[in-house]
């Protein structure tokens, strides 16, 4: 990869710019962004020294590789834009939830190499869980490419295609899902006397602190929390009331509502 065009400065797409320029990856200069909004073009540009212009079309002989950070409503329209202008040398990457590789390919000239990516919004803070997969005219070379970019940002990890939507519905949606526990582990705390901006503390802090010890330790969740866990203490019973309410239930579904979601988008 030579030069990096993004076609979205929203979130992720800044995202992807802080890696690649944090990383090294890339120099400033050889990335280019697109966004309908120009006070957000004209944000990264100071904030990062990057090139932006007004239209996807413009992006035409500038990048090697071209990043679809878009909504999947705004797909179709996009693609329309870029298909005469795009030459079937260009690497192109989508992050949109839901969309298909084929559906891109179908909406660009034939031949045209797509990598498909689902990452999730902790990129923004490069730790970020990215999955990534080929579509129909991408070489093996690509897929290293759009890991290296990926990998700037956190994890990346290469899967089948068919498994992209459990994979939205997993990580892609999953730090809301964390989010909302570190609400409600914040919420006991104070509902048992501990002053708010404390309890907000050791929640965030004992949720990092346990995934970091999950991560490095590489045991299995259920050996990790048998560590935690004493016969008859405190852990059991707090413990006991989550199984009781059906919690990993409730998890599980999550995932399966988020997934299915996904698979409607890609099948509007």
């Amino acid at each position: 990869m030579r030069s990096l065009g993004i076609v979205g400065g929203g979130n992720m797409g800044e995202a992807m710019v802080r890696g690649v320029v944090e990383s090294g990856l890339l120099t400033p200069d050889r990335l280019f962004v697109t966004d309908v909004v120009m006070k957000r073009l004209e944000m990264l540009k100071e904030k990062y020294g990057i090139n932006t212009v007004p239209r996807p079309r413009e992006l035409h002989g500038k990048v090697d590789t071209l990043v679809l950070a878009v909504k999947p409503q705004n797909m179709d329209q996009v693609l329309e834009e870029l298909r005469p202008a795009l030459s079937v040398d260009t690497l192109v990457i989508s992050i949109a939830a839901g969309v298909p590789s084929k559906k891109i390919e179908r909406g660009l000239k034939e031949g045209v190499r797509v990598i498909r990516v689902m990452p999730n919004m902790p990129a923004l803070y490069l730790q970020g869980a990215a999955a990534l997969c080929k579509g129909r005219w991408a070489l093996n070379e690509d897929l290293e490419t759009a890991s290296s970019l990926f990998a700037a940002m956190g994890t990346a990890l290469v899967v089948d295609e068919k498994v992209m939507d459990a994979v939205t519905g997993l990580s892609g949606s999953g730090p809301a899902y964390v989010f909302l526990f570190i609400e409600a582990l914040s919420d006991g705390g104070v509902r048992m006397g501990l002053p708010r901006d404390t309890a907000f503390s050791l929640a965030v802090q004992t949720v990092l602190g346990a995934a970091k010890a999950l991560s490095e330790s590489g045991e299995h969740p259920a050996r990790m929390k048998e560590l935690v866990t004493s016969p008859g203490g405190t852990t059991i019973a707090g413990l006991h009331e989550l199984e009781r309410n059906a919690f990993r239930g409730a998890v599980m579904d999550a995932v399966e509502a988020a997934t299915l979601r996904s698979q409607a988008l890609g099948a509007d």
